[in-house]
């Protein structure tokens, strides 16, 4: 079976992010580009899948700028991806939709058995990426997936979805899309000779030329009209007291009366 995983580079969680003097991008300046977090857990899933289903391989895809990209894509290759492609882009890309559609012009010419994403990036979290390449796959798609597993006897795979009111279970043959919340394990960590490995190992490429041809009306259908950091917060004020009910009782005598958060 193979198994394509499309992974994003995404701000590490702790950086801090500031707009640029557009206010409409990010001043990224400086700021260490990571795996995101549930494409790690669609990575540990296809390599886990692999592990099971001899004969199996992962490629991981991802379309966006160097350096972070390709940076990104050799985290895969350290832990355990056979191949990776790089979707060249000329500048970073906002709009799910363009992502969605690049990344179908290259598994189209190359077929995948399952597609494995992220149900979100960690960035924008928009959710949008796996339905959109599932519809312009032409196939089956499912966000918020857990417990993937493939049941050798139906030739289908199994999952769960969880929606507000209760767990859904499925079954679906391949070809698949799937937007994965959990992997059944943890995400591994890459070894250190993995990662050294890792440098050295070829990455596949696809010219920026041949993905903005692909992407040709669909880019730009949703923008960012602004980013802007949040109002300051202002200090908190402690509250003296000696036992809990004291607390609760000047807590709530300080709402009705400074607050007037109570009548």
């Amino acid at each position: 079976m193979e198994i394509a995983v499309c992974v994003k580079p995404v701000p590490d969680p702790e950086t801090r992010l500031r707009p640029g003097p557009d206010q409409r991008t990010l001043d990224v300046e400086g700021v260490k580009f990571v795996l995101a977090g549930y494409d790690e857990s669609a990575v540990e899933q296809a390599l886990l899948l692999r592990d099971q289903l001899p004969g199996s391989t992962v490629r991981a895809l991802a379309y966006g700028p160097a350096p972070r990209t390709p940076e990104v894509l050799r985290s895969c290759l350290a832990l355990g991806c056979d191949s990776v492609t790089h979707l060249e882009a000329s500048a970073p890309v906002d709009d799910p939709m363009a992502v969605a559609a690049a990344l179908a012009h290259v598994l189209a010419s190359r077929p995948a058995d399952l597609v494995l994403v992220g149900k979100q990036a960690l960035d924008d979290e928009e959710g949008l990426v796996a339905p959109a390449l599932g519809a312009l796959l032409e196939r089956p798609s499912f966000s918020s997936v857990t417990d993937l597993r493939w049941n050798p006897e139906r030739s289908r795979f199994t999952f769960q979805r969880s929606t507000d009111t209760e767990i859904e279970r499925w079954e679906a043959p391949v070809p698949l899309v799937i937007g994965l919340q959990q992997a059944w394990n943890d995400p591994r960590t890459a070894k250190l000779p993995n990662i050294l490995k890792a440098r050295r190992q070829p990455i596949d490429t696809v010219p920026a030329a041949t993905i903005e041809a692909a992407v040709a009306g669909r880019n730009g259908r949703s923008l960012p009209l602004k980013f802007e950091l949040p109002a300051p917060r202002a200090g908190a004020r402690m509250i003296d007291y000696s036992t809990p009910a004291e607390a609760a009782e000047r807590l709530v005598r300080l709402l009705r009366e400074e607050a007037k958060v109570f009548p």
